[in-house]
C-alpha cells in the first residue's frame, strides 16, 4: 500500500460520506457533501499525479482509482437527477462507465491494457464541474445574492455548459473505447 493508492481508498471513504451527507437533509449536511466531494475530486488528480511523479504506479491503483472515480461521479449523478439533470445523461453516463470497465476486463483477460485517454480525462473534468456547479447551487440556496449562488444557478453558463460537455464527451470517450477495443469483441 503506497501513498497513491492510499489516497484512492481515502476517495471511496470520501464517497461514502458524500453519500451519507447527501440523504440528509439541512444546510449542514449540504456543505458536508459539498465539502467531501470537493476534496474526493482534488484526490483523483492529486494520487494519478504521485503515481506518476514517484514512479509508484501499481496493479492494485490501476484497478482502484478508475472504481473509485465511477463510484463517486455516478453518486453525484444519480442524486442530481432528475432536478439538475436529466435521467437519460444520467444513464449514458453510468452506462459509459460499466462499458469502459467490461472492456477493460476483456483487455486484461487478453493480456492487453486499454489505458485512459485524453477524452476521458476530459470528460471526468467537466463531470466534476458539472457535480461542483450543483452541490454549490444547492448549498448557496438560502443566500440568493452571494456571487457563488449566481454563478452555479442551474440557468446561467457554467451548469449547461459543463453538463452538456460531459454529455458530449462521455458518448465521444465511450465509441472511442469501443472503436480502440473492435478487435478484441471479434471473437
Amino acid at each position: 500500500m503506497n501513498l497513491p493508492n492510499s489516497i484512492t481508498l481515502a476517495r471511496l471513504v470520501l464517497t461514502a460520506v458524500f453519500i451519507a451527507a447527501a440523504s440528509l437533509h439541512g444546510r449542514t449536511w449540504d456543505i458536508v457533501a459539498l465539502c467531501t466531494f470537493i476534496i474526493a475530486a482534488i484526490s483523483d488528480f492529486v494520487d494519478g499525479y504521485l503515481a506518476r511523479k514517484l514512479n509508484l504506479v501499481t496493479s492494485l491503483g490501476k484497478l482502484l482509482d478508475p472504481l473509485a472515480d465511477k463510484i463517486l461521479v455516478s453518486a453525484a449523478f444519480v442524486y442530481l437527477t432528475p432536478e439538475f439533470c436529466p435521467v437519460w445523461a444520467t444513464a449514458l453516463i453510468i452506462g459509459r462507465e460499466f462499458l469502459v470497465t467490461g472492456l477493460r476486463q476483456i483487455a486484461i483477460e487478453k493480456g492487453q491494457v486499454l489505458a485512459a485517454d485524453n477524452l476521458g480525462k476530459w470528460k471526468t473534468t467537466f463531470q466534476l464541474t458539472f457535480c461542483i456547479t450543483s452541490l454549490v447551487w444547492i448549498v448557496t440556496a438560502a443566500n440568493p445574492d452571494n456571487l457563488l449562488h449566481k454563478l452555479s444557478h442551474p440557468d446561467a453558463w457554467l451548469a449547461p455548459i459543463s453538463l452538456w460537455a460531459a454529455v458530449a464527451l462521455t458518448a465521444l470517450s465511450g465509441f472511442n473505447y469501443l472503436w480502440k477495443s473492435r478487435t478484441l469483441l471479434k471473437d
